[in-house]
């Protein structure tokens, strides 16, 4: 069934209360533990598949970090029957193939004509359970290199680009599974050895820690055979336990890095709660609040009317264990930093100050309503949707409970949720302004021996 002419219908004038579009979705799981989230629906002639594994650098070990990372672009050199570039076969149809990897999860995902549901099955099921055979030195060599060079591309050689990390160490201790981030460092990537790589595979990389989410143009009925013939005999593994630390007390500290920028750029950062959690959403609305358009509570005062700001943004970067919320802004040209600062501390004081009006907080939920519309409608969007809705809660129909979550909300409960956030006297506070370029080196020292994993599956 199509959500589509369902989504049409909202933009004529449903109520927020009749909002959400049906999206049937069926879960069930195979005997090898592997969890199957099917959402037919034949509005387009193409099907998208998701394979989700329950691994992201939130459970490396020191001195390995990037591993999960590092099997994103492992999992796509071949495996033993077929051993070539991964890409390769879904050329000729115009599939859209890719994977990501976050603190939380890795996923891989294939959008394909529904008439070629086989091959992604064939490909996902083939290195799932045939990958090691085939995974070489040279391989491990030359995705290792490709990993250090997107490392270089991303964060190192790109504007501000080493943000995220340094905030990431400054929010979170050394022990704690998001002290780093899923690109990893040179030295633990340089240490990385084929037999640790071998080991990571087999403890995360099985049907028990992983989902299938299957959503387009098919039969359920000939899905679920296929997805037993092709998923049902792969050995089931063990599904990793999630990790539990206690979230870091909140504490005022002042960073300040070089770049090769033109800019200086100022962030403020707190904990904040974990996705689905209570107030989660109420930050994503008051973000929008606080610099969605020329009128908000900080564009206006700090980029139209004093114009010490060239831009600001405020954003709650949801993940599992816990979530970051940032307020960030770029000085205007002759604008110095503590100028900048002190500006975007009197204009945060006076956006808390009074609670969203009416006016505001619909204009927040609608831009929400209108980028959630688009996630459902598309195939792959929705794959992606429903598989992090069974990750975090354990349900992949969970559609209707999470727009309500946005649009049930209430000013007086967005505002709450802001000012428990968002304590001025205990901010992580991250300057970044021009001057030489701070890097970590290409090859490090040695890195310090990782202790042996526990648990790995046999």
């Amino acid at each position: 069934m199509s959500c589509i002419p369902l989504v049409l219908g909202l933009a004529l004038g449903a109520s927020s209360a009749a909002a959400a579009p049906h999206v049937p979705v069926e879960q069930y799981q195979l005997k090898n533990g592997l969890t199957v989230l099917l959402s037919e629906d034949h509005a387009l002639p193409v099907t998208s598949l998701e394979i989700l594994y329950l691994v992201g650098s939130g459970y490396e070990r020191a001195g390995r970090t990037g591993f999960a990372h590092l099997f994103e672009h492992l999992m796509f050199q071949g495996s033993e029957h077929f051993d070539h570039e991964y890409f390769k076969p879904y050329e000729p149809i115009g599939a859209a193939v890719n994977g990501t990897t976050s603190q939380d999860r890795t996923n891989f995902f294939e959008t394909v004509p529904s008439n070629y549901l086989k091959l992604p099955l064939f490909m996902e099921s083939d290195r799932m359970q045939n990958l090691l055979p085939t995974l070489t030195q040279d391989k491990l060599d030359n995705q290792r290199e490709v990993v250090k060079n997107e490392r270089r591309q991303r964060y190192e050689n790109t504007p501000y680009g080493m943000a995220n990390w340094y905030l990431s160490e400054a929010l979170y201790p050394p022990d704690h599974p998001y002290h780093h981030t899923p690109i990893g460092s040179h030295g633990d990537l340089t240490a990385a050895t084929l037999d640790d790589v071998k080991q990571f595979f087999q403890q995360y990389y099985v049907p028990a820690n992983a989902s299938l989410t299957l959503v387009g143009d098919f039969q359920s009925s000939d899905a679920k055979q296929l997805i037993d013939y092709y998923f049902g005999s792969v050995p089931a593994g063990i599904r990793a336990p999630r990790p539990n630390p206690a979230v870091p007390a909140p504490r005022a500290q002042h960073l300040q890095h070089t770049d090769d920028v033109p800019l200086p750029r100022v962030w403020l950062a707190w904990h904040s709660p974990a996705l689905f959690a209570e107030g989660d959403a109420e930050l994503d609305l008051f973000s929008a609040v606080l610099s969605a358009g020329k009128t908000s509570r900080l564009y206006f005062p700090l980029v139209y009317d004093k114009k010490i700001a060239k831009e600001v943004n405020a954003y709650q970067d949801s993940q599992a264990l816990s979530s970051m919320y940032v307020i960030e802004a770029t000085a205007a040209p002759g604008q110095t930093v503590d100028a900048l600062y002190n500006a975007l501390i009197e204009a945060v004081k006076k956006a808390l100050a009074a609670p969203p009006t009416d006016a505001e907080l619909q204009r927040a939920i609608s831009a929400y309503k209108k980028s959630f519309y688009g996630r459902i409608e598309a195939v792959q969007s929705r794959a992606s949707t429903i598989s992090n809705y069974f990750l975090h809660t354990g349900k992949g129909d969970y559609l209707q409970q999470d727009l309500a979550r946005y649009t049930e909300a209430t000013p007086q409960k967005v505002f709450e949720a802001a000012k428990r956030v968002i304590d001025l006297d205990h901010a992580t506070r991250l300057d970044i302004v021009p001057g030489k370029k701070e890097i970590e080196p290409a090859v490090a020292q040695a890195a310090t021996p990782a202790p042996e994993a526990k648990g790995a599956a046999k």
